[in-house]
């Protein structure tokens, strides 16, 4: 019986080896689309196809085709030797990458974002993305955005990566009329630079500023002519601190820095994404090479050997210029130059974080690192690293050149140095205004910005941008600098000044923040991605529960990694502290 049936039953054994040879000879995971991968190849070139290059070449990928198709994520892993994994963690960690699935349909042609952060919604920007679909239609994405840089031009959209000023209804609609026309076939490549504003009035570049004596200080330092030893004195004894926020001073980082092993590099953040500042683009526009030649001198006197410069994606008209800078520096250099390498961030405010943007340069998710070690010591590519907001190194020149001295002597109410603020709000002249150090808000409006718009009283104002707390109008005779504000439970910053008038409530604006910080939290730690929800939860009804609010607020201030969390209640604190009228 055994043997008969044995006999009726097929031997299955050949048969389920050749289904596992079968199954082995298949490649694990996605297939890569043969013209997916000829389009990368044709599209990366001769780039090299290094790790730290990956948020470069998805926005080669995002700027020819509009977006990233997940044909060309595999493409692209499969070409740089990467886990799919780890191309798709960090295309969607950035909102300026488009990140369409298999079987989803792409974005339209023309993306219309418009910013929403406290500037542009003061001036009107809710009326813009709740009427600007219908105008538009179907076949154009109209999204809000977080602050773009330009609050001086309140309010903004952005058509492509064209930045509307004074946006209207009308504006927007013809310039999205004339990309329409211009608009590129799919998968064609686009224009270099599809912005409208490459250069500004007074604008100097290479040519003007060598003849106005450029880079004649970074040709001595060179030369010998001085030593890092006096350089870094000058600027410990100038007094300048990071204008990026943090106020570390900055001779004293670069003798940190200067002390830790080769190689050592140069990481610039250009990346200004806090509502409120604009500072940054305003000096790149008008003179670029003056934070040039202070980088120069910073890497000759720390002993760098290659300078990281990471601009936000926004400033497509500063990224135009940088390009066009550098290489005719490079063309007829005045010293010898270490490699400079210029980055595209993709739209995250998280990067302005030091560790972040160290992330990011690295071609991560921008997501905080926990410290110790700090960047100075283990930064870049695992090296210590000089970490620098774009203006500080501009006053670089000025300060070797004129003297400590002269730049000690400039600030007001016992404080020193000068300041870049920007100022937003209800203003009749708002834009990056230079005054003394510690001059209060009260002065600063009327002596630089021509006072309040007629027929708005002084209310409230933001001292650091989003996250520097709101103070009354009552205490605006406080001196605007680093260490003045905090017993008040605000800081500086990086000087984003925002004025709010008799029109306004601080209330709302403590909403428009949360919900910024809500938006822009890396997701990283819990108390910052949940707490920022939660408050902004709490925030939306007239009346707040303080004490629970309190309670949250300290816990993010506590546990959070970076300072996004931890600065995030600052607005909900000083409502509660200053104007607590509003929302009881």
């Amino acid at each position: 019986m055994k043997d008969s049936v044995s006999a009726s039953v097929p031997d299955m054994a050949p048969r389920r080896r050749q289904g596992r040879k079968a199954a082995r000879s298949r490649p694990k995971g996605r297939t890569v689309d043969p013209q997916a991968r000829q389009e990368i190849l044709e599209l990366l070139g001769g780039a090299p196809r290094r790790r730290d290059l990956l948020i470069e070449h998805l926005h080669k990928i995002q700027d020819r085709f509009g977006c990233l198709a997940a044909r060309h994520l595999v493409a692209l892993a499969a070409e740089m030797k990467l886990a799919m994994t780890e191309v798709y963690e960090v295309a969607t960690f950035y909102h300026h990458f488009d990140v369409i699935r298999e079987g989803e349909a792409p974005p339209p042609e023309i993306t219309v974002r418009v910013c929403d952060s406290i500037a542009c919604e003061l001036a009107g920007a809710k009326t813009l993305l709740e009427r600007l679909p219908a105008l538009l239609g179907a076949n154009v994405r109209v999204l809000h955005a977080p602050c773009v840089g330009r609050c001086d031009t309140a309010p903004v959209a952005v058509v492509g990566q064209n930045p509307v000023p004074h946006a209207t209804m009308d504006k927007v609609a013809r310039l999205v009329q004339a990309k329409a026309v211009e608009h590129p076939a799919a998968g064609s490549a686009p224009a270099a630079h599809p912005h409208l504003d490459i250069v500004s009035p007074g604008h100097v570049d290479y040519a003007a500023y060598r003849a106005a004596g450029g880079y004649a200080l970074a040709a001595a330092c060179a030369r010998g002519e001085r030593t890092s030893g006096q350089v870094i004195g000058i600027m410990e004894h100038s007094g300048l601190r990071g204008l990026g926020g943090a106020g570390f001073p900055a001779g004293r980082k670069w003798k940190i820095v200067a002390a830790e092993p080769a190689p050592r590099y140069l990481a610039v953040n250009v990346d200004e994404g806090e509502p409120g500042t604009f500072k940054d683009r305003f000096y790149l526009e008008r003179d670029p090479h003056r934070f040039i030649e202070g980088a120069l001198v910073a890497s000759w006197a720390a002993g760098l050997e290659a300078i990281y410069i990471y601009l936000r994606d926004e400033y497509h008209g500063c990224r135009a210029i940088l390009e066009r800078e550098i290489a005719a520096l490079q063309a007829d250099p005045p010293c010898p130059l270490p490699p400079i390498h210029l980055r595209r961030g993709a739209g995250a405010y998280i990067c302005g974080e030091e560790s972040a943007m160290i992330e990011s340069l690295e071609g991560k998710r921008g997501e905080p690192r926990l410290r110790p070690p700090y960047v100075a010591q283990v930064g870049l590519f695992g090296r210590p690293t000089l970490e620098h907001n774009m203006e500080t190194l501009h006053w670089v020149r000025d300060i070797v050149e004129k003297g400590a001295d002269w730049f000690a002597g400039q600030g007001r109410h016992g404080r020193k140095g000068l300041r870049s603020f920007s100022v937003s709000g209800r203003v009749k002249k708002p834009g990056v205004h230079l005054a003394p150090a510690g001059i209060t808000v009260r002065e600063l409006v009327d002596e630089h910005c021509g006072g309040m718009l007629d027929g708005h009283a002084f209310y409230a104002y933001l001292p650091g941008g989003a996250s520097g707390g709101i103070l009354p109008a009552s205490m605006g005779d406080i001196p605007l600098d680093f260490d003045t504000l905090n017993q008040y439970g605000c800081f500086i910053g990086s000087a984003a000044i925002v004025i709010l008038s008799d029109r306004d409530r601080a209330a709302d604006c403590a909403r428009n923040l949360m919900k910024f910080f809500s938006t822009e939290s890396c997701g990283q730690c819990t108390p910052c991605r949940v707490g920022t929800v939660k408050a902004k939860a709490l925030m939306e009804g007239a009346r707040w529960d303080q004490a629970l609010l309190a309670e949250l607020s300290q816990a993010m201030i506590d546990a959070s990694i970076c300072g996004l969390g931890q600065a995030a209640p600052n607005p909900a604190l000083t409502v509660m502290k200053y104007f607590p009228q509003e929302i009881e």
